[in-house]
C-alpha cells in the first residue's frame, strides 16, 4: 500500500497484539515474549485488535513515548501511528500514552503492569542479566490497573497513600500506606507475584509491612533496616492539582482552518456542530480530542494531526492528560458523552439490511430463495426447571394456578420464580416484570416483594427487573408459552384513572405471534387496528366465532409451526381461516377498522452489544450522593473484587454485581444503583430509562451461568466463601495458606440438606419476618445491628426514611489485617414499599 510502512501490511486480521519499537528511522516488530517491556529511552507503537460481537473488528492504536526519548522518534512515532490508522481503513482509534500518565485503556493490555526500563531497547540483552543483582523501588497506585513507577531506593520515597514494593535478591516487601486502599494493595500483590515469577524464578520470601505497625514484626524490622532504621514518615501533602484544575475547566471546541484553529460556542455542544468535511479538537481538560471527518483528505488528516500536537505544547500539557484522535464514525463512548445529544447509530451495513430486502423482492417475485439462517438463542439456562407466578396487588401477593401462571395482563405486575439445577446447585431466578399499563403503586411494591422473597429461598438467587416489551431473551425463556393479554386483575389496576377495556373472549381481538424457537413462542394482544400488522410476523384476528391467521410475507416457516400452535393454545378445538399477506377478504379488514398502511420492512434483529464493566462509587456533591461510573478495559474475572459494585452494561440489559464488602445492604439497593447508572448517562448508549431496559442483581459466589458467560470463567476462583477482603484473599493463595471459610450464614446462600432439585418455596411477605432481613455482606456484629435497626415493634413495620451514608472509604482504606468489622451501609434511597408490611395470599387464585 503507498504511504504505508511494509511493517504494518497485513496486520490486525486477528485478535490480540501487535508492538513495534521505533529505532532510527526503522520500525522494528517486538517478539511477543517482550510485550509488556517498555524502555524509556525509546517509543513505541500498540496495535490492540478485538473481535466485536457484530462480527467486526475494532482497532485501538497507542504510541508510546519513553520520557528519554528523541523528539525526532516521538515524531516519527505519530508519523507511523497514522500510517498504520490508513493501513486499516482509517477505522481505528488513536491514542498517544506519555510515559507515566498511561491511559486505563493503554495499562490493561499488559497486566499485571509494565515497568520502564531505563534506556534503549538495544541494551535489552545487557540489562537482562543485571536485574535480579540489585534492589529497586517501586511506587504501585490503581484499582484495577497497576500504575508502577521506579522511585529512587530512599525512606524519602515512601508516603502514606500509596503502596510500594521494594525488591531485593532474596526477598520481596510490601509496604501500605495507611491511606491507601484495599484494592490498591491486592493489585500490588499481582505485581510481586509477577516479579517473582520473572526476577527471582518463583524462588523468593515475601514481606508484609502495614504503615505504623512495627511491634512484634519480624518483616517490618528487616524493611526498615534496609533505610538504616525507623524514622516516621511525614504527614502526605495535597498533590498540586493540574489534573483537578482541567477537570474543572469549561470544555473548548476549535475547527481547524488551515493550520489555524478558529474558536467554536460550547455552550451546547450537539452532534450537528461537527461537519464531515472538517477536522476538529475538544479540549475537555484531561482528554483532547481529535475529531476527523469522513470526507477530509489524507494530507488534511496529517495537517491536523500536526496541529493537534502544537496546541497540546503551547498549553504546557505534553506530559498531562491525554490526546485521543478518532474518525467520524468510529466514536468512542467517552467522546459521545461529551455533546448534550448524540444519535444512536442505528444505520445498519449494507450486507446486513440488504440482504434481506433482496431476499423478499426474490420471494415476491416467485423465486425459491433459502431463508438466510438466523442465530438461536443461547441456551444460557436450564430447560427443566419449575415455575411460579404471583400476582402484585396493592403490596400483597397472589400465587397464580398452573394454567393461569402464563398468562399476563399488561395492567398489572407480577413476580415470577424459576428454578432450576446448575451444576449440582440449587438455581432461583427472580423477575418483575411490569406491564405497560400497570399503576405505579404496583411497580413500587413488586420490587420489594421481589427482593423480600429471593431473599428467602435456599441456594442462589438472582434478581432481575422488567419492562413489558423490553424483555430479555431469558424472560421467554423461562415460560416457553407465554400470552399477553390487554387490561387487568388487580385491584388497583381496576380503580386507576387510565384503566382501559381489557380482553374479552366474545369481542373482536387481535394477536401478534412471535417465538424464539418452536418451544419458546408468545402472543400480545395488539391493538384491533391494521397499522399494528408487520411483513415479519404472524397474527390471529379472533371476531366473535371467527377466528384468523394471517402469515406476513417476510415471516419464516419456523414462525408458522409456531403460529399453528399459539392458535391450539389460545383457542383449542377451534379451526381458523388461514391468509397469506396479500389475500385477504373484506371481512378481515372490517374486523380491523378498515385498510391501513403498515410496515412492510423485515424486522432485522440487531447484534448484541458488546459487554462493558463499570466500577460504581458514590461521590457526596453538597450532602447528596451522586454515582461516579469509571470503565474497567479489557476485564477479566479478576476484576470483580469483593469490596466493590460493578455493572456489566449489555446494552439492553445490566448486570449489578455485588462483591460480600460493598456495602449494599439488599437486591433492591442493587438494583436502584443499576437505575442510576442508567440515568446517570455513563453508559455506552448515554442516559437510558429503567422502562427499556432489563436490570438483574447478582450476588458475588452466586453467579449463574448467564452471568459468568462474559468471562473465561475459572471456578477454582470462585472463593466467595474465603474469609476476608480481596488483599488477603490474594496474599493467602501468594503464600499458598489454605484459606479460612466464612461463616455461611450469609445472604444469598445459606446452606441446604434439600437434594438438588427440590422445590425451594419463598417465604411470601406475611411470613417473612423483618428480623430475618439479610444483606450481601457477610454476617458480624455489624449485620446484627441492621437487622435490629430494621426490627423491634409491629411499628417498625412501616417504611422509614434512612440518611445515606454510603461512600466510597466504606470500600477502601480501612486496614486489610483486621476485616472483622465490614462496613455495612445504610439504604441510600429513600424507602419504598417493604415486603415486611405487606399481606398475602400463598394460594393459588383462577382468574376471574
Amino acid at each position: 500500500m503507498k504511504g504505508v510502512d511494509d511493517a504494518f501490511l497485513g496486520v490486525g486480521d486477528k485478535p490480540g497484539l501487535d508492538i513495534w519499537c521505533i529505532m532510527g528511522t526503522n520500525v522494528v516488530p517486538i517478539a511477543k515474549n517482550l510485550y509488556g517491556k517498555f524502555y524509556t529511552g525509546n517509543c513505541y507503537i500498540v496495535l490492540s485488535t478485538a473481535e466485536l460481537k457484530r462480527r467486526s473488528r475494532q482497532h485501538n492504536v497507542h504510541y508510546w513515548v519513553g520520557e528519554e526519548a528523541k523528539e525526532e522518534h516521538c515524531v516519527m512515532a505519530s508519523d507511523k501511528a497514522f500510517e498504520l490508522d490508513a493501513a486499516l481503513g482509517s477505522q481505528a482509534v488513536q491514542y498517544k500514552e506519555m510515559q507515566g500518565g498511561e491511559s486505563d485503556k493503554f495499562l490493561s493490555y499488559f497486566r499485571p503492569c509494565i515497568i520502564p526500563v531505563q534506556g534503549s531497547f538495544s541494551s535489552h540483552w545487557r540489562r537482562s542479566a543485571e536485574e535480579c543483582d540489585q534492589t529497586t523501588m517501586f511506587r504501585c497506585e490503581g484499582e484495577h490497573v497497576a500504575r508502577v513507577t521506579e522511585v529512587p531506593f530512599s525512606r524519602n520515597s515512601l508516603d502514606h497513600k500509596a503502596v510500594f514494593i521494594v525488591d531485593t535478591p532474596l526477598k520481596i516487601f510490601l509496604f501500605s500506606g495507611c491511606n491507601s486502599s484495599v484494592q490498591t494493595r491486592a493489585k500490588a500483590l499481582d505485581v510481586i507475584k509477577h516479579l517473582r515469577e520473572n526476577r527471582h524464578c518463583g524462588r523468593c520470601e515475601i514481606g508484609i509491612i502495614e504503615d505504623g505497625k512495627l511491634v512484634g514484626d519480624s518483616d517490618a524490622g528487616e524493611f526498615w533496616n534496609l533505610f538504616g532504621g525507623y524514622a516516621p514518615i511525614p504527614r502526605d501533602v495535597p498533590d498540586a492539582a493540574n489534573g483537578e484544575l482541567m477537570t474543572t475547566t469549561s470544555k473548548k471546541l476549535f475547527w481547524i482552518n488551515k493550520r489555524k484553529l478558529v474558536p467554536m460556542d460550547t455552550h451546547l455542544l450537539d452532534r450537528e456542530m461537527l461537519k464531515s468535511d472538517r477536522s476538529y479538537i475538544l479540549d475537555c481538560g484531561t482528554e483532547i480530542y481529535l475529531w476527523l471527518g469522513m470526507a477530509t483528505l489524507v494530507s488534511e488528516r496529517k495537517t491536523s494531526v500536526t496541529v493537534l500536537e502544537d496546541y497540546v505544547r503551547s498549553q504546557g500539557r505534553s506530559s498531562i492528560g491525554h490526546t485521543v484522535i478518532t474518525t467520524e464514525g468510529h466514536e468512542i463512548a467517552d467522546f459521545k458523552l461529551q455533546f448534550q445529544h448524540w444519535p444512536k447509530n442505528v444505520v445498519q451495513k449494507l450486507y446486513e439490511a440488504g440482504r434481506e430486502k433482496v431476499a423478499a423482492i426474490f420471494k415476491h417475485q416467485g423465486y425459491d430463495v433459502a431463508e438466510i439462517p438466523e442465530d438461536k438463542p443461547q441456551q444460557s439456562i436450564s430447560s427443566n426447571g419449575s415455575l411460579k407466578v404471583w400476582l402484585v396487588d396493592r403490596g400483597s401477593v397472589t400465587l397464580l394456578c398452573t394454567e393461569e401462571q402464563e398468562e399476563l395482563y399488561n395492567g398489572d405486575c407480577y413476580i415470577v420464580q424459576y428454578s432450576y439445577v446448575e451444576d449440582g446447585k440449587d438455581h432461583n431466578l427472580f423477575f418483575s416484570w411490569s406491564g405497560q399499563n400497570s399503576v405505579q403503586e404496583d411497580r413500587l411494591a413488586s420490587v420489594s416483594l421481589m427482593s423480600s422473597m429471593s431473599d428467602s429461598v435456599k441456594g442462589p438467587a438472582v434478581v432481575g427487573q422488567v419492562s413489558e416489551a423490553r424483555e430479555p431473551e431469558l424472560f421467554f425463556l423461562v415460560f416457553k408459552s407465554l400470552i399477553i393479554f390487554k387490561g387487568g386483575r388487580s385491584a388497583a389496576y381496576k380503580n386507576s384513572v387510565n384503566r382501559t377495556e381489557g380482553y374479552q373472549k366474545d369481542r373482536a381481538a387481535l394477536f401478534r405471534v412471535q417465538g424464539l424457537r418452536h418451544d419458546c413462542s408468545r402472543a400480545v394482544q395488539v391493538d384491533l387496528i391494521a397499522s399494528s400488522l408487520n411483513s415479519s410476523h404472524c397474527y390471529i384476528l379472533q371476531d366473535g366465532a371467527s377466528f384468523f391467521t394471517w402469515t406476513g410475507s417476510l415471516s419464516s416457516p419456523t414462525e408458522h409451526v409456531i403460529l399453528d400452535r399459539m392458535m391450539n393454545k389460545l383457542f383449542p378445538l377451534k379451526q381458523s381461516f388461514l391468509l397469506k399477506e396479500g389475500s385477504e377478504p373484506d371481512h378481515f379488514w372490517k374486523t380491523l377498522e378498515g385498510r391501513s398502511e403498515y410496515s412492510k420492512e423485515k424486522c432485522v434483529k440487531g447484534w448484541p452489544a458488546d459487554p462493558r464493566l463499570y466500577t460504581c462509587t458514590f461521590q457526596q456533591f453538597f450532602g447528596i450522593p451522586i454515582l461516579q461510573a469509571k470503565e474497567v478495559f479489557t476485564f477479566c474475572q479478576d476484576d470483580l473484587a469483593t469490596e466493590e459494585t460493578l455493572i456489566m452494561d449489555c446494552s439492553e440489559e445490566i448486570y449489578v454485581w455485588v462483591g460480600l464488602h460493598s456495602g449494599v445492604t439488599s437486591k433492591e439497593h442493587a438494583l436502584d444503583i443499576g437505575k442510576m447508572f442508567l440515568q446517570a448517562g455513563n453508559a455506552q448508549d448515554g442516559r437510558r430509562s429503567i422502562v427499556d431496559t432489563t436490570v438483574y442483581a447478582v450476588a458475588e459466589g452466586d453467579e449463574p451461568a448467564f452471568f459468568t458467560s462474559f468471562f473465561n470463567w475459572d471456578s477454582s476462583k470462585q472463593v466467595a466463601a474465603v474469609l476476608g477482603n480481596s488483599f488477603e484473599r490474594k496474599l493467602a493463595m501468594l503464600k499458598g495458606i489454605s484459606p479460612k471459610l466464612e461463616a455461611p450464614d450469609r445472604s444469598l446462600r445459606r446452606s441446604s440438606s434439600r437434594r438438588p432439585g427440590t422445590l425451594s418455596e419463598p417465604i411470601t411477605p406475611e411470613q417473612h419476618q423483618p428480623a430475618a432481613r439479610r444483606t450481601f455482606g457477610p454476617a458480624s456484629a455489624s449485620v446484627g445491628r441492621v437487622a435490629k435497626e430494621r426490627s423491634g415493634s409491629s411499628s417498625a413495620l412501616s417504611p422509614s426514611p434512612v440518611t445515606p451514608s454510603w461512600s466510597p472509604r466504606s470500600r477502601g482504606s480501612s486496614s486489610p489485617s483486621s476485616p472483622s468489622t465490614p462496613v455495612i451501609a445504610r439504604r441510600l434511597f429513600p424507602s419504598t414499599l417493604h415486603a415486611a408490611s405487606a399481606t398475602a395470599t400463598g394460594s393459588p387464585a383462577r382468574r376471574r
